[in-house]
């Protein structure tokens, strides 16, 4: 295959609780195979690691074209540098201090970068999505509520690793996080948290985030309320943020954009009341990736590894598995 970057082929790799996904994706974004098997996430590590190599494979044999290179998008914080799980959730057995880019690498014979699924998530978006800018905070409201942050087009990290988790910031009050702690954003913003809220507010048995976004939207007032305290959340923790460092765009991703109609109002008028201080407007956005984000994420990873796209290339996700 020809060296020259139009060329390449890349592979990406999202590596879920439940599902490994994979796609197989041309330098324009171009989706040419997709795949995914079961994350067998209670069978350790190298489980897990086959299961992502046996993906790639299965991508290579629906293309008819392997990847010069795969990026991986996983769960759990992730030593950038060398691609081991630094650590996991217990949902995941034998993950912290696995040295998975390392084992794919050797497994596949192949180059491998390993990000954070969140990281992944903005990376996405900011090559084809909805975050084309130099900088860009992103924000996933899912299980939990994690954050990604993308500086002078680049994906910073900080120095431990931990910038942009913007779902453990403090102050919005009293309910116990998932963390241990108390107040974290996490505690109204989450899927989670957002169907035990309602449950607790209509002492009915606890429903996903899902069946509760269809009672709100049927008129439910206690439903509508858990939503809205959701928006108003996001968007004071987004604010803040965007003061700090002075950032003009938020791409929010995660299960709970499906229901963005009814946190956006919420978030709109809490961007009104309380703007950031530049007196720049704060834009904050649902991903158009939706559930492609973690994969074109990481295949991002590996197709564009140094800079940002420029904002006017197209993405085009054209699937001809």
């Amino acid at each position: 295959m020809s060296a020259d970057a139009s060329s390449r082929v890349v592979a990406g790799v999202d590596i879920g609780g439940t599902k490994t996904a994979g796609a197989l994706v041309a330098a324009d974004g171009t989706v040419l195979a997709r795949a995914s098997r079961e994350t067998p996430a209670r069978d350790g590590g190298a489980a897990m690691a086959e299961t992502a190599a046996r993906v790639v494979e299965e991508l290579y044999g629906r293309a008819g074209v392997r990847a010069d290179a795969v990026g991986v998008g996983a769960a759990g914080v992730v030593e950038h540098d060398t691609g081991t799980i630094r650590a996991a959730s217990a949902t995941f057995v034998g993950w912290t201090g696995f040295p998975l880019g390392e084992r794919l690498a050797e497994r596949l014979s192949l180059p491998v970068q390993v990000e954070n699924d969140v990281n992944a998530f903005l990376l996405g978006e900011t090559a084809w999505g909805a975050a084309r800018g130099s900088d860009v905070l992103g924000v996933m409201l899912g299980t939990g509520v994690g954050g990604a942050l993308v500086m002078d087009g680049r994906l910073r990290h900080g120095p431990h690793g931990a910038a942009g988790e913007i779902g453990h910031t403090p102050g919005y009050g009293e309910l116990r996080c998932t963390c241990g702690r108390t107040g974290h954003l996490e505690t109204l913003a989450s899927g989670t948290s957002i169907a035990r809220r309602y449950a607790e507010a209509t002492d009915r048995p606890l429903e996903p985030a899902r069946i509760v976004a269809q009672r709100a939207r049927g008129g439910d007032p206690a439903a509508r309320a858990v939503f809205a305290d959701a928006g108003q959340a996001v968007a004071l923790a987004c604010v803040s943020a965007a003061t700090l460092v002075d950032l003009p765009l938020v791409v929010v991703g995660g299960g709970v954009v499906e229901a963005w109609d009814l946190l956006a109002p919420a978030v709109q008028t809490t961007l009104a009341s309380d703007p950031p201080v530049s007196g720049v407007p704060l834009r904050i956005v649902p991903g158009t990736l939706r559930a492609d984000a973690v994969v074109l994420g990481a295949a991002a990873l590996v197709a564009h590894p140094v800079s940002v796209p420029p904002a006017e290339s197209e993405p085009r996700r054209d699937d001809a598995s």
